[in-house]
């Protein structure tokens, strides 16, 4: 049986208070045993319903649990997605408030724009190729608002967690040098993830699901039973490849894209919203 409104609706409240206090919640999938990935995605809207009604708008969107390796340890056998709002959105080389989160991590990514829309069912990866107007390196910060082992039991979180906690979407950092999607083979753009100088991840983006434009066209499909397209002026980042990173007060980054630039950005200890 599916939650209920009451239910889904104080979840959603829920994580709005821990993302504003910075205290974790408890695991959502132990409290509902029998919660199902529409439940997930319902405490989620209901969640951005709030963001919303306080003023914020959505910029694009994330997928998540690209990786095959990260869908066998979160015990699902798809990606996930999430919001992006306009709140999130950190200039490059820009001082991040690490105060703006509870325990803030960065991944490697691609960000496709397009130019024109798309919408599912039935979208490839070719579709995605030809809407595409370029695609640029990004990062995206990640946080957890759900208590990512829980105390009691010393069981992880599960991607139905996840995704009731907006995909774990915190932030995004947009850099590097623009491509058209046919100016080089996608799969093969790769990352160095520096932090301190140190060479913490490396990766390939064929590790998005073979090739990162099949992460947008899962996200144009899933999301074609809303009647929600995607549209050109959005950041919609196809997933990670590489492992994410913690990042602390005072953690210097640079992420080396080779021939496609790079993206520095800091933290410091401040919790001020980007201007």
């Amino acid at each position: 049986m599916p939650l209920s409104a009451d239910t889904i609706a104080d979840a959603a409240r829920r994580l709005h208070e821990a993302e504003r206090t910075k205290v974790r919640i408890p695991q959502l999938s132990r409290a509902f045993p029998d919660m199902t990935m529409a439940d997930g995605y319902a405490i989620q809207s209901a969640w951005l319903d709030i963001k919303r009604a306080e003023g914020r708008r959505t910029i694009g969107y994330k997928i998540g649990l690209t990786s095959r390796a990260m869908q066998i340890n979160s015990q699902i056998d798809e990606p996930d997605y999430g919001s992006l709002l306009d709140d999130m959105l950190f200039p490059e080389s820009s001082d991040i408030p690490t105060g703006r989160f509870i325990n803030p991590l960065v991944e490697v990514e691609l960000a496709f724009m397009l130019g024109r829309p798309l919408k599912g069912p039935g979208v490839t990866l070719y579709d995605v190729l030809a809407a595409t107007d370029y695609v640029t390196p990004a990062l995206e910060l990640i946080d957890l608002r759900v208590q990512p082992v829980d105390p009691e039991t010393g069981k992880p979180m599960k991607a139905l967690d996840t995704i009731s906690d907006n995909a774990a979407c915190a932030g995004v950092v947009l850099g590097g040098r623009p491509v058209r999607p046919d100016a080089v083979d996608l799969r093969w753009i790769g990352c160095l993830l520096h932090r301190n100088g140190v060479i913490e991840e490396t990766g390939l983006a064929a590790g998005v699901l073979n090739h990162p434009a099949n992460g947008i066209a899962w996200l144009a499909n899933k999301l074609a039973p809303y009647d929600i397209s995607l549209e050109p002026g959005q950041i919609l980042l196809c997933g990670s490849f590489t492992r994410p990173v913690f990042a602390r007060p005072g953690d210097v980054f640079h992420a080396d894209y080779g021939a496609l630039g790079g993206i520095g950005v800091s933290f410091s200890k401040g919790d001020a919203l980007p201007k």
